[in-house]
């Protein structure tokens, strides 16, 4: 028998998962480029900027010490979750116990998925983003539960959804999933917005989930909170943070969660099944990163601000109509009509063979995403310019005569 007729059969939750779609951009990609082809990427959050040096020579440091060498413990070292409590206590004046309420994570991706399987089963329903990063619904899909996608744009349309399904669902509704900056959308919120939130939950017993990846990177006068500083809000939620963005540290698998001491409880109990937690020398240099943290995330926050700029300004240039980002390191850009009838997806692999731009087509963020694209702002500021060029040239929009002059 050939390996080929063997019949191998993968378990029946690898039907709900669509084909991720970055991975067809991802070989388009790999293909242009081993043509000798000079693609400027703008798919993925993945910071290109150096992670600081001195963070890197920590590491170094440590990792020649034997002790470092062993297995760690699933919820992280303590000197890091009491860094992290003291993080939380100056940045957004929350009290945290680092015993029983901060645990460390292999990335907020990999805690994410791993909470949903504490806290979701069978038949379980949980509100999520639209359109959302894919981990935001597809976690809750693999624990056995049912995602019930609720849209972001409107703030007051959001809350009174929220109410409603709590009102009229049976089962009624388990977690409220939210991510703010929003993924993809670069939408905030306000404080007053997470208080209403507490209290809509409170009233529902409805847990929370908070998402808090780009927590600096805002623009303009915006300022985003963190959940856990609404009253009440430790009583029945968490929130993730990570070290991948601001600190540039996404290939070191360094994250978080904070908040309620049941959630974190239920959370680090799962991980004791399926993990060690992260290297150890890795979290003592994160440590480092947060103790020295302000000129960091001032200088990395900067660039983000410039590159946004300079991006619209290219897109308006185009005669593209994108309304800026008010958080987050993406720019959310409504394809133009005489493109979008194609599909977001169509349109991202034209852009790779007509302007040599790699972007996210934003069907990958659920149907909501359609007729938009996700551009992540992580090549420098020469890049990027390049890449305006390149999209002007490739993909302007018409316009009539009175408005062209």
């Amino acid at each position: 028998m050939s390996q080929s007729a063997f019949p191998i059969r993968l378990a029946d939750r690898m039907a709900l998962l669509p084909e991720y779609l970055a991975e067809k951009i991802n070989v388009m990609r790999q293909e242009k480029r081993k043509a000798g082809l000079d693609l400027i990427d703008m798919s993925m959050g993945n910071p290109r900027d150096p992670t600081p040096q001195f963070i890197v020579d920590k590491l170094t440091e440590v990792v020649q010490d034997p002790r470092n060498h062993r297995y760690s413990v699933a919820a992280g070292i303590y000197n890091l979750r009491n860094e992290l409590a003291r993080y939380y206590a100056a940045e957004f004046d929350v009290p945290l116990n680092p015993e029983k309420e901060v645990i460390a994570t292999i990335g907020s991706k990999e805690g994410f998925s791993h909470l949903c399987l504490a806290l979701m089963g069978h038949g379980d329903r949980a509100l999520v983003p639209a359109p959302s990063y894919p981990i935001h619904s597809y976690s809750v899909v693999l624990a056995g539960g049912e995602a019930i996608r609720m849209r972001v744009e409107d703030d007051e349309a959001f809350l009174r959804q929220l109410v409603q399904h709590c009102e009229t669902l049976a089962p009624r509704p388990k977690v409220l999933f939210m991510n703010y900056p929003h993924n993809p959308t670069g939408r905030c919120v306000s404080l007053a917005f997470f208080e209403e939130v507490v209290r809509i939950a409170r009233r529902y017993q409805l847990i929370v989930v908070h998402d808090f990846a780009y927590s600096h990177i805002t623009y303009d006068d915006v300022t985003a909170p963190s959940f856990l500083q609404a009253k009440g809000a430790k009583e029945l939620g968490v929130e993730f943070g990570t070290m991948s963005k601001v600190f540039n540290m996404a290939g070191w698998r360094v994250g978080y969660a904070v908040g309620n001491p049941d959630i974190i409880k239920g959370l680090n109990r799962i991980k004791g099944y399926y993990d060690y937690g992260n290297f150890q020398a890795v979290q003592i240099a994160a440590i480092m990163a947060i103790r020295n943290r302000h000129d960091i995330i001032a200088q990395q926050v900067d660039l983000y601000r410039k590159r946004c700029s300079l991006v619209m300004q290219g897109l308006e240039q185009a005669g593209w109509n994108v309304t800026p980002p008010q958080g987050g390191m993406f720019v959310w850009a409504r394809i133009p009509d005489e493109y979008a009838r194609e599909g977001s997806f169509a349109f991202a692999m034209r852009m790779v063979e007509e302007a040599n731009l790699v972007v996210s087509p934003g069907i990958g963020f659920g149907p909501e995403g359609e007729g938009y694209i996700r551009m992540a702002l992580v090549e420098n500021e020469k890049r990027l310019r390049q890449a305006m060029r390149n999209l002007r040239n490739a993909f302007p929009v018409s316009r009539p005569l009175d408005q062209a002059q």
